[in-house]
């Protein structure tokens, strides 16, 4: 078994599961979480039977359970199976979230809270679950998922205001846990046509709408779960010891509000 310790919310379906296999690749031991039922904007449904499978199929140290990133009981229930494998918690990856579209005017008041709940109170709570068990340890790891809607999108008002303030929230936790050893960051999936369970959700679950107006990225492609996991494993990394506080963009320039314009014929 690894010696390394990470826990992935959303860990289960669509760019989660990316990242927790990518990370198991890595020789991270994985505990990944995630609701079995399809939430309001997604297509995520029934997934850990097929990602154990796939983990076990590929000799990967992953385990996988179902709790709600939302309900205090569970978190509690995550940390105590992460312990329960190890004794210790290295990093977090706080990927959990729901993407609604809407304004103001058409949100009503109970999908704001619940995409408050899910996109900014679930990393709070994750967070203030594991630090303490980092701290103890002399440090750990803390990626967060972020948007380019946190910067404010059309469309999104609730959504882009959770992220913008998962991006704040990541900017705090690095300040305060400087000391501790602790560092956060944040990744922004971009790169046009990036699949997703929340990407997916809001087409229906029709991929060539999402593919029809995808910018790509520089490598002339458009972005992956892959290519997420990627970034997501540096951050994590040793290799990454001096990095906090920063944003990485993965993809084409959401993080700047400002993506390149379309390909020209020529």
């Amino acid at each position: 078994m690894s010696s390394k310790r990470v826990i992935v919310t959303g860990g289960t379906y669509g760019l989660g599961r990316a990242i927790s296999l990518g990370l198991a690749e890595r020789d991270w031991s994985v505990l990944a979480f995630g609701l079995e039922s399809r939430q309001m904007s997604s297509m995520a449904e029934n997934a850990i039977p097929s990602l154990l499978a796939e983990a076990a199929a590929r000799k990967l140290d992953l385990e996988a359970m179902e709790a709600d990133v939302t309900r205090d009981a569970d978190v509690e229930r995550v940390i105590e199976k992460a312990l329960g494998r190890s004794g210790r918690i290295d990093a977090l990856v706080n990927n959990a979230a729901i993407g609604p579209l809407g304004t103001v005017l058409d949100t009503e008041p109970c999908v704001w809270d619940a995409i408050m709940a899910v996109n900014l109170r679930g990393p709070y709570l994750m967070s203030r679950a594991v630090l303490p068990h980092m701290i103890r340890n002399g440090g750990g790891s803390i990626v967060n998922v972020g948007s380019g809607a946190g910067w404010g999108k059309p469309n999104m008002a609730a959504y882009a205001a959770s992220k913008g303030g998962l991006h704040a929230l990541s900017a705090a936790l690095a300040l305060d846990h400087f000391h501790d050893h602790v560092r956060v960051n944040t990744v922004i999936p971009g790169g046009g046509g990036i699949e997703s369970g929340m990407s997916l959700g809001r087409l229906g679950g029709d991929a060539t709408k999402l593919r029809a107006a995808a910018l790509g990225t520089a490598a002339g492609r458009v972005a992956t779960g892959d290519d997420l996991a990627n970034t997501v494993a540096f951050l994590l990394s040793a290799e990454a010891g001096v990095i906090s506080g920063t944003i990485v963009d993965v993809g084409c320039f959401a993080h700047q509000g400002s993506p390149p314009a379309a390909k020209s014929a020529r």
